[in-house]
């Protein structure tokens, strides 16, 4: 699937280089996927089969570096993860504590392999990790390399929290040694601060708020189609298609609205997992029973351009997602299309819609809610117009990544100030 963190990664370095920074983009596990231009690197450090293998088969903790390299091609990575496989972590308990005792896990090899390189080849003045999960060689880095390390903080959480016993807890200790160790975090809301400050156990004074930022101009040609057109009633929905998401939560609204509304309609994107097609067959099979099958599409997977026809076509915008997100990086999207927004009222949506007044909230997880702020939206023309001009006005001047950037860089600049180093 395209990965929210990695659009959201990619983003800031392409802004951050636009700025005059030399930044480089390292993926871990799998090589990222974004649906825009890759600002990458084409080499993979922890790379998943390696990591994998050497968690499960001993003799892999100790092939040559010539096998290495092989397991780690980003081609093989690639075909090997295009196929259909499991990477739930109700599964993945042991090798996760594996990964966040870093030297003293069965990856050591790997933690070696990549403090030697950024050392001797890179040799960064600072390092920034996209999530503590990755943080098992923040000592080593610490220790061989001397600069600060940061962690960006956008979704460990939710991964934790679907752990098993015992490993939930050993894990989360593990992460609690190292977020001792990082000279600071990034996030994107009070809230996600507060509650991985308290998760943590680190002082919310080691937290910055940094905006989450998209490229604004990319949706520039589905907002002057926007504009343009007459109030509507095709809700959209762009996100996985899980249960974690509200998927079911948003079909059983759309039921309720259109025995009201006869011209509702239900549009549909995202991206469907083996674990879950079971799930969406039920919720297809509700639609079919309520006869709605003319009034409900759905797009899987879509790409760039796909994307932007999408939201071309939708009136009004909702992901009704359970968990409290860390990002919501769909909903900048669908406010720099000029789309109103309805969603639930955890997260950091309440700070996202009280600031942009792009939208309305919900209670979460409550269909009858979902369902009033819709028929609500919907019956007022005017409101929905209004909320989607002042979404796309906030993304403008908040929400984009030039201004994820700056703040960003401002920052990295203090951490490089404390260290005695000039950005």
């Amino acid at each position: 699937m395209y990965c929210g963190s990695c659009i959201r990664d990619n983003a800031l370095v392409t802004a951050l280089e636009e700025l005059g920074w030399d930044v480089l983009l390292l993926p871990l596990y799998t090589p990222i996927r974004v649906d825009e231009e890759d600002h990458s690197m084409d080499q993979v450090f922890f790379g998943g089969i390696n990591v994998y293998l050497q968690q499960k088969i001993p003799l892999f903790r100790h092939i040559p570096a010539f096998l290495d390299r092989w397991l780690d091609n980003p081609k093989l990575i690639r075909r090997v993860s295009s196929r259909a496989m499991s990477v739930s972590a109700a599964d993945l308990g042991e090798m996760t504590l594996s990964m966040v005792k870093g030297e003293h896990g069965y990856q050591r090899k790997e933690v070696a392999r990549l403090v030697h390189w950024l050392k001797e080849v890179v040799k960064p003045d600072l390092i920034c990790l996209t999530n503590l999960l990755v943080g098992g060689s923040i000592p080593a880095l610490k220790r061989e390399l001397d600069v600060p390390v940061l962690v960006t903080i956008q979704g460990d959480d939710v991964f934790l929290d679907e752990l098993q016993p015992p490993w939930h807890d050993k894990v989360l200790a593990e992460m609690k040694k190292l977020a001792a160790e990082a000279d600071g975090f990034l996030t994107f809301s009070a809230f996600y601060r507060d509650l991985m400050a308290g998760i943590l156990e680190v002082d919310p004074g080691k937290f910055h708020l940094t905006p989450l930022g998209v490229h604004v101009e990319e949706f520039d040609p589905v907002w002057k189609v926007n504009q343009q057109k007459t109030a509507g009633s095709t809700i959209g929905y762009f996100a996985r298609l899980s249960p974690e998401k509200g998927f079911d939560l948003i079909i059983d609204a759309f039921i309720e609205l259109a025995r009201g509304l006869p011209g509702v309609t239900l549009k549909v994107a995202g991206w469907l997992s083996e674990k879950d097609r079971e799930f969406y067959a039920e919720q297809i099979q509700k639609i079919g029973e309520a006869g709605l099958e003319n009034r409900f599409e759905h797009v899987e997977a879509p790409d760039a351009e796909a994307k932007l026809k999408f939201f071309s076509e939708v009136d009004l915008f909702c992901v009704p997602t359970r968990f409290e997100e860390p990002k919501g990086l769909y909903v900048l999207e669908a406010m720099a299309c000029g789309l109103p927004v309805v969603a639930p009222s955890h997260g950091p949506f309440p700070e996202l819609i009280t600031e942009s007044c792009g939208g309305s909230l919900f209670e979460a997880k409550s269909v009858q809610s979902l369902q009033g702020a819709l028929v609500k939206m919907l019956s007022e023309p005017l409101v929905m117009s209004q909320a989607g001009e002042s979404g796309r006005k906030w993304v403008e001047t908040s929400g984009s990544r030039e201004t994820m950037a700056k703040a960003t860089a401002e920052v990295f600049r203090d951490a490089l100030a404390g260290k005695g180093r000039q950005g």
